[in-house]
C-alpha cells in the first residue's frame, strides 16, 4: 500500500518542474514544421508508371480511388509482329475526405505508381474540393523523399542488377559491332591497295 498522497506529490513535482522551463512554440505557418521522413501527409501519384492494373482501387477499404481508363492498339515492335492492346489512363483522382490513410494502395501497387509524401497542406472549406485528380498528384510526387540509401553490404537490387546486366551487355555488342566493321574497312583497305600494287607491277 501506497503512501497517502504520493500520486498528488509526484504530479505536483513535475508541474513545478514544467513551470521553470521555457515554452516553445513553433510560428506556423511562418515556421514549417520538421516533419518525421515516413510522414503520411498525402499520395503521389508517378504517371508513367501506372499500367491501369485497378489493384489499388480494388484494394482499397474506403472505395476512395477513382480510375477511369481506354484501350489503345499499339503497332507491332517489328515487323511482321502482332498488335497489342494497352490501357491508357483517363483519370485517377483520390477522395481525401474518405481516405483513412492505411497506405493499402501504395504497399499493392506492383509498379511504384503511388508514394508518401509528407504535403499536409490541402484543406479545404468545401469537402467536395478535397477529391483531388491525377494532375495534383503528380505535383505531390515531386515533393516524395528521396528513399534513404542503402547499406553498402546489402545485395543490389535485382532491378538495378538486371538494367546493368542489359546495359553491358549491349555495350558489349555495340563494341564487338564496331570491331567487326573497323575490321571490314581494314580488309577493304588491304585488298585496295593490294589490286593497285599488282595494277602498277603489271603495267
Amino acid at each position: 500500500m501506497g503512501i497517502p498522497g504520493s500520486g498528488l506529490a509526484k504530479g505536483l513535482a513535475v508541474t513545478l518542474r514544467t513551470m521553470t522551463r521555457k515554452s516553445h512554440t513553433a510560428q506556423y505557418p511562418e515556421v514549417q514544421p520538421e516533419l518525421p521522413p515516413r510522414t503520411r501527409g498525402v499520395i503521389g501519384l508517378f504517371e508513367e508508371n501506372c499500367t491501369v492494373c485497378m489493384l489499388c482501387a480494388r484494394e482499397c477499404p474506403d472505395w476512395c480511388i477513382y480510375i477511369d481508363s481506354h484501350k489503345e492498339t499499339v503497332p507491332p515492335a517489328a515487323p511482321g509482329g502482332r498488335e497489342r492492346s494497352r490501357n491508357v489512363l483517363d483519370r485517377f483522382a483520390i477522395d481525401f475526405a474518405l481516405c483513412m490513410y492505411c497506405g493499402i494502395c501504395i504497399e499493392v501497387c506492383p509498379f511504384d505508381a503511388l508514394f508518401w509524401s509528407p504535403e499536409f497542406e490541402y484543406a479545404e472549406e468545401d469537402i467536395r474540393d478535397l477529391t483531388h485528380e491525377r494532375d495534383k498528384l503528380r505535383e505531390w510526387m515531386w515533393t516524395v523523399p528521396a528513399p534513404p540509401a542503402l547499406d553498402p553490404a546489402a545485395e543490389e537490387p535485382k532491378e538495378i542488377g538486371a538494367a546493368r546486366k542489359a546495359a553491358e551487355k549491349q555495350a558489349a555488342a555495340e563494341a564487338k559491332a564496331a570491331e567487326e566493321a573497323k575490321a571490314a574497312e581494314e580488309a577493304k583497305a588491304a585488298d585496295a591497295n593490294g589490286a593497285d600494287g599488282t595494277n602498277g607491277a603489271a603495267s
